[in-house]
């Protein structure tokens, strides 16, 4: 199967003609970190001293090396190219840091073979000013070799790597400089000198590594890649015969989206939780709007709802300014949902989401990630500390424990425990009568309990033992209470406090 695709790209200077080169600080001044062609032929080469190179090349090019700026714009790039596919990688410090794998198994279908491929990759990288080397082959290894040192444009068939590759240098394979300093004394100029040889040699002299590389340039060995964002559950892709800029155009954009994977949502009996909508401009640039829900959903008009509220958020001008001329919709996460009748008498059917998630839903893209949050539960007996605030939308909630019908807890909990003062109770360890809380005295008409809590020995702070009582006063308000410390210490030593209200 046809996997994999990988082009260098390096960024066009003023003047392409002459030579250029990007200087780094290095052992005994500034050296040169990369150079264009023209510097190469002119015989200089990376790691050379700058001094050097200006008594080489007359009227040469310098310019300072920005590693951090090469690898933003190297993202921004892998960004744009998930138009093609969903998984872009980004070359790492081993590979040269400058070019991007893509896995188009699957995808160059969609773009009239993978020839129809390059040449639209290789056009619009024109378009950005970019000169690229592209290469097509079954393994990663393989496209990185071609596309560094082989043609321009190389497309390599199945089973054809060892024809590809025979020709080309060791350091097409992706070693180390000592490594390829020992391969140069030991006679080794090309890859198809390595292949006729022992291995077990070459291992014991050389290291692992080379015949791990030759193994995944020949596509023999796996290589396993990490991908700029995590592969979708289910994708769906939109050109646009003109590029579109106003919001209403978007949202359309985003329900045809939606709509094309409805099908395989309800043959899997899923439903959406996060998507991420990418917008794709003309001149490289990406809008990304990630759309998280409450709770899993197939409907496509509130999720496109939900997108033009995101939408709406969005700085306007140069964002959106060049307009967009393809989208792409990654639904990178995906719940079961329970079957159930949408059509019964009285119903509208219309399969929105319950009404609270529904809510936050909306609260939360337009307002904000922050603006809904709930409780979720913690493994504590502690009544302040056994929840805490989420967002609405994070992911994984765990459910809230069962914990019977007789234990009572109240709908207002109160963040800290309240004390309690003129407390009277006719035995040292009895229910108050009469407390005071809030200003005003409340006289207890009926109580239930107690329910005992230990404290967490695991904490300092931990506190005593409580016994908690569910209490009601004379005009019928019931509240919450505790007396904390064990009992039989008598009236003198007790401590009552305010822990919550009913309803």
């Amino acid at each position: 199967m046809r996997a994999q695709a990988a082009f260098g790209a390096q960024a066009e200077a003023v003047d392409p003609g002459r030579p250029l080169v990007l200087a780094a600080e290095g052992r005994g001044g500034p050296r040169i970190a990369a150079l264009n062609r023209a510097a190469a032929l002119a015989g200089l080469a990376v790691g050379e001293p700058v001094a050097n190179a200006h008594s080489k090349v007359l009227g040469l090019q310098v310019r300072p090396a920005d590693p951090a700026a090469d690898a933003e714009a190297l993202r921004r790039l892998a960004l744009w190219c998930m138009r093609y596919t969903p998984f872009v990688a980004a070359w790492g410090e081993e590979n040269g840091a400058d070019g991007l794998f893509l896995d188009i198994a699957g995808c160059a279908r969609l773009f009239g073979g993978e020839a129809a491929l390059l040449d639209d990759l290789a056009q619009r990288l024109r378009g950005f000013g970019l000169q690229a080397r592209l290469a097509a082959a079954d393994a990663p290894g393989t496209a990185w070799a071609m596309a560094r040192f082989g043609r321009s444009r190389a497309m390599v068939p199945t089973g054809g790597e060892a024809d590809a590759l025979r020709g080309l240098p060791p350091a097409a394979l992706r070693l180390g400089e000592e490594t390829l300093a020992s391969l140069r004394r030991l006679g080794f100029r090309r890859i198809g000198d390595l292949e006729c040889q022992p291995r077990a040699p070459l291992a014991a002299r050389l290291g692992p590594l080379l015949l791990l590389r030759l193994d995944q340039a020949m596509a023999r060995a796996a290589e396993p890649l990490s991908p700029l964002a995590p592969p979708p559950r289910y994708r769906s892709r939109l050109d646009f015969p003109d590029a579109i800029a106003t919001e209403a155009h978007m949202v359309e954009a985003a329900t045809r989206l939606l709509a094309a994977l409805t099908g395989d949502l309800e043959r899997d009996g899923a439903g959406i939780r996060r998507a991420v909508l990418h917008l794709f401009r003309p001149d490289g640039g990406v809008l990304s709007l990630d759309v998280g829900l409450a709770a899993p959903s197939r409907n496509v008009a509130h999720i496109a709802r939900l997108i033009g509220l995101r939408l709406e958020r969005q700085p306007r001008g140069p964002e959106t300014g060049f307009g967009f001329e393809a989208a792409t919709l990654h639904v990178v996460e995906a719940e079961r949902m329970t079957a159930h009748q949408a059509l019964l008498p009285g119903t509208a059917g219309s399969g929105e989401p319950a009404g609270l998630a529904g809510l936050l839903d909306r609260l939360q893209h337009r307002m904000g990630p922050r603006s809904a949050r709930r409780l979720a539960p913690l493994p504590s007996h502690v009544p302040e500390r056994a929840q805490r605030l989420r967002p609405a939308l994070a992911d994984q909630t765990p459910a809230w424990p069962d914990e019977g019908r007789s234990r009572a807890r109240p709908l207002l909990l109160l963040a800290q425990p309240e004390p309690l003062q003129g407390f009277l109770a006719e035995a040292p360890d009895g229910v108050p009568h009469r407390f005071q809380w809030d200003g005003t005295v409340h006289h207890v008409a009926h109580a239930e309990g107690p329910e005992r809590v230990a404290p967490e020995w695991w904490r300092r702070e931990g506190g005593g033992e409580r016994d908690y009582y569910v209490v009601e006063d004379t005009r019928g308000r019931r509240f919450w209470l505790y007396r904390e410390g064990a009992a039989g210490r008598g009236a003198a030593h007790a401590a009552w406090f305010m822990h919550g209200v009913f309803p």
